[in-house]
C-alpha cells in the first residue's frame, strides 16, 4: 500500500505503521480505546530506543521516565484491517520532565484518527522519586526535541 502525503502536526516524526487486528476490535466494531494507549506506550519506547535510550540504558543509568499525565483525543474510529501510520515527537524538555506528542493517521485516506500528549517526569528507579534527568537523557532527548514550549 502506498502511503498518502500526511499533514503531520510537527516536522520529521518518528514513524511506524500497524494494521488493526481482530484482537483490537470491540463490540462497537471499531478499535477499542485501550489499544491506543498501548500503542502510545509502544511508540514512546520504540522512539526512545531508536534514540539510544532503551530499557537497558534506563536500568544502567538508574533513572527512567514515567508518565505524569496523558491527554488522549479519539478523533475518528478505526476498523479491522485499517493501516495506521503512527508518528511521535519530543516537543519540550527541562531538567525534570519531557513532553511527547503522538498523531495516528489512517493510511487509506490520510485522516488523523487520534492524537495524544504525554508529560513524563524523571524518576530514580531504586527510590521511585522524581529526580533531575541524568546528563545522557538531557543530551539525547534534548537533541531530539522538535519544538520548545
Amino acid at each position: 500500500m502506498s502511503l498518502p502525503d500526511i499533514a503531520w502536526d510537527h516536522p520529521a516524526p518518528y514513524t511506524e505503521t500497524l494494521v488493526v487486528q481482530p484482537a483490537h476490535i470491540d463490540l462497537m466494531q471499531h478499535t477499542n480505546n485501550v489499544n491506543y494507549l498501548q500503542w502510545v506506550e509502544d511508540m514512546a519506547w520504540a522512539h526512545s530506543t531508536a534514540l539510544g535510550l532503551g530499557q537497558a540504558e534506563y536500568a544502567a543509568l538508574g533513572h527512567g521516565m514515567v508518565v505524569r499525565q496523558h491527554e488522549l483525543s479519539y478523533l475518528q474510529p478505526t476498523r479491522l484491517g485499517d493501516t495506521l501510520v503512527r508518528g511521535t515527537w519530543l516537543v519540550a524538555i527541562d531538567k525534570l520532565s519531557l513532553h511527547r506528542h503522538h498523531q495516528f493517521v489512517r493510511a487509506s485516506d490520510g485522516q488523523t484518527v487520534f492524537r495524544a500528549r504525554t508529560h513524563y517526569v524523571c524518576v530514580d528507579i531504586a527510590q521511585g522519586k522524581v529526580r533531575r534527568m541524568p546528563e545522557p537523557f538531557l543530551r539525547i532527548y534534548g537533541a531530539a526535541v522538535v519544538l520548545q514550549n
